[in-house]
């Protein structure tokens, strides 16, 4: 030890010992990062990777040898091979690239202890072929003990630090332990062969050493080696921000919607737990606001998808920029959004979310239209209407729903009673489902008859559902859950193809509507499917009618035109069902070939006493003549409603005075109307 001591203070020029050693520390760090992300690439990453690490520590290991070989001072005259010390270069580049390409195998720690002991053997074989470059006028001899112990200490060394540095983690402390053990054997390397190599000057010989150039020609080889050195940290640095840049964005975009920029699901469940930790045992609390667009749908059917997303992204920017402190907005998934606010009371809750309805209501721009969603809102607040998170996002949601249920403006707060109701009507929901899936509902048929001659016409299908355990369920109650959760379109299906099959063995062959919701009509397989229908019941397509409502023509007029022309073709008849109401106008009678206008019942109640509903009625009726369409009247109850309907030319009349609707087996069969129930007022 004290020779290898002795060797480097008396015979070495402690300045180019130093810069040695700076480039060897900064090459054996730039060389284990390298070699470190390389192990945890795969391909051909791999191998670029390794290929920097063995040019930057090959680089490193040869400068920092060729320094130290130039801060040697021996009592002789010497030169440099050109060829051995180019030699030398190659052999540590070329070592330690297949070194590393072992360690990296990765298969067991064994690959990584032979490739850190390959790494050892491969500064070894370097230095001693630079030795060999390295002439000196005068005689050599070796001192074979240290030239084993020079051998060793690097394999030994490396080996560890191979080790150290392949495990996929790599704490701070780890990778410094590495590096000084990589420096250490390099640096033990050098000067214990150092100390092996022992120079007898020639008699007559004197050293001729011009220390300057010496020194020159080594800090020139210094500056190269950093340049070697400094490419591969500069390609570190810059894969490290890249990678940087790339998780971050990676994260934004696992806890962000990809549409709007928002929070998603996963990032407000966190902020929740967050939120639930910084109030627990301080008394604050929090809202979530449940929000549900009213007519977002509206302007996907109308306008496009991609005008929908616009008007989403709007929506989100305008949010955001409202968001004050202790305030944020996520998006859940298609037109729902939550909201979170810290709360002290209701009011502040309240001010909140009318902030939110500002911009909801707000009118937006797309393209050339302007449309405004509007929205529904429920809140829920913590620790008040639940404690655990799941249980508060449920009942804001149960609050939004019955907000949007209840037509109700303004924000609606939860309560048992609302959660009560709202997880009714999905019980319902499932009920129905499960109602659907087991062929467990029912169709029962009303007369459409000839007011003139009392004959029936025809019958309309009407869907009819009775509970296992909660009885008879009316329409009104069963069908707008059914278009709440997307069932109304398999109902409209089983509705058309049961009445369809019924109709088919009627004796004597009458005529059977079925209602068409604006969700099925929208469907563009509809005619297909009533084809479908047509074909597998064996039911004549001229004594089928399909009603539709005038709101599910107005939506795309373009195809719903298209539709109907399709299902004309069939031979299949059309009916304008609850004329007078809601977006009625002479315009679709116009530009739709209806076989039939269904006046609206609203009309007929009043009747008898309102001179307005009388003239309506008139006008309908004088209409339908001008253009050639019957005119059917819904909801006859009493006689003098018939009465009026027969003195004014109607030509067919429906409701409870000419018949309840009743199952398929109780109708009649011999082509005579059932008999007449007694007058009523009301319906039963």
């Amino acid at each position: 030890m004290m020779t290898v001591v002795s060797c480097i203070t008396n015979e070495h020029n402690l300045l180019l010992v130093l810069v040695a050693a700076l480039i060897c520390l900064f090459g054996s760090a730039v060389t284990l990062r390298l070699l470190h992300r390389g192990a945890s690439a795969s391909g051909g990453q791999r191998l670029g990777w390794m290929f920097l690490a063995a040019v930057a520590g090959g680089g490193g290991v040869w400068t920092t040898h060729f320094v130290a070989m130039l801060a040697y001072e021996p009592p002789a005259p010497v030169s440099f091979d050109p060829a051995m010390t180019v030699m030398s270069l190659v052999i540590a580049m070329v070592g330690l690239l297949v070194s590393f390409s072992v360690s990296a195998l990765g298969v067991t720690p064994v690959f990584a202890l032979a490739g850190g002991a390959l790494v050892g053997l491969s500064y070894s074989a370097m230095h001693y072929t630079g030795m060999f470059a390295y002439h000196v006028v005068g005689l050599i001899e070796w001192q074979f003990g240290y030239v084993v112990t020079s051998i060793l200490l690097p394999v030994l060394c490396s080996a560890t630090s191979v080790i150290l540095i392949s495990q996929r983690h790599l704490p701070t402390r780890r990778f410094w332990l590495a590096v000084v053990l990589l420096v250490v054997g390099i640096v033990g390397l050098h000067f214990t062969a150092m100390a092996a190599y022992r120079v007898t000057p020639l008699a007559g010989s004197s050293p001729e050493i011009d220390t300057a150039a010496i020194l020159a020609l080594a800090l020139a080889i210094a500056v190269v080696a950093l340049i070697i050195v400094g490419t591969g940290l500069a390609s570190y640095l810059i894969d490290t921000n890249v990678r940087t840049d790339s998780q971050e964005k990676l994260r934004h975009m696992a806890a962000h919607d990809a549409l709007t920029g928002l929070p998603n699901r996963a990032n407000f469940t966190s902020r929740l737990s967050r939120l639930v930790q910084e109030a627990g045992g301080h008394d604050r609390k929090f809202a979530v606001i449940g929000v549900d667009l009213n007519r977002f749908k509206e302007i996907n059917d109308t306008l496009g998808h991609s005008a929908g997303d616009e008007a989403l992204r709007i929506i989100s920017r305008r949010m955001a920029q409202c968001l004050k402190d202790d305030e944020f907005v996520a998006r859940l998934g298609g037109d729902e959004f939550a909201a979170v606010t810290k709360c002290g009371s209701r009011s502040e809750v309240s001010a909140f979310s009318n902030r939110l309805a500002e911009i909801f209501n707000r009118p937006i721009r797309i393209g050339s239209m302007e449309v405004s969603v509007g929205a529904s809102m429920g809140a829920a607040i913590w620790p008040d209407d639940a404690q655990e998170l799941d249980e508060l996002v449920n009942n804001a949601d149960l609050a939004m729903y019955h907000a949007k249920h209840a037509f109700l403006d303004g924000l609606c707060f939860y309560d048992a009673g609302i959660g009560a109701l709202v997880r009714k009507r999905r019980q319902l929901a499932e009920a129905l489902r499960h109602a659907l899936d087991h062929d467990e509902l029912d169709v029962h048929y009303q007369e459409q008859m000839s007011l003139s001659t009392g004959e029936v016409q025809g019958y309309e299908a009407l869907l009819r559902w009775t509970h296992p355990q909660l009885g008879p369920i009316s329409p009104s109650e069963f069908i707008p859950v059914a278009e709440e959760n997307g069932l109304i379109g398999s109902l409209g299906v089983w509705v058309l193809r049961r009445a369809c099959m019924d109709a088919a063995v009627w004796d004597p062959p009458c005529r059977v509507a079925v209602n068409v919701s604006a969700v099925q009509f929208m469907d563009a397989s509809l005619p297909r499917l009533v084809h479908e229908v047509l074909l597998e019941t064996g039911l004549p397509p001229q004594r089928l009618e399909l009603e539709l409502t005038e709101t599910a023509l107005i939506k795309d007029k373009a195809r719903s035109l298209h539709i109907i022309r399709q299902i004309k073709a069939l031979g299949v008849g059309l009916a304008l069902d609850d004329f007078g109401s809601g977006y009625s106008s002479l315009e679709t009678l116009r530009s739709f070939p209806f076989d039939k206008i269904k006046l609206d019942r609203a009309f007929v109640d009043g009747i008898e006493q309102d001179r307005q509903s009388k003239a309506i009625v008139r006008a309908v009726l004088a209409l339908g003549k001008s253009l050639d369409i019957p005119v059917l009247a819904e909801g006859i109850e009493t006689d003098e409603q018939m009465s009026v309907l027969r003195m004014e030319g109607c030509d067919e009349g429906q409701g409870y005075l000419l018949g309840k609707p009743r199952p398929v087996g109780d109708l009649a069969q011999k082509g005579v109307p059932a008999p007449m129930e007694p007058p009523r007022q009301h319906r039963a």
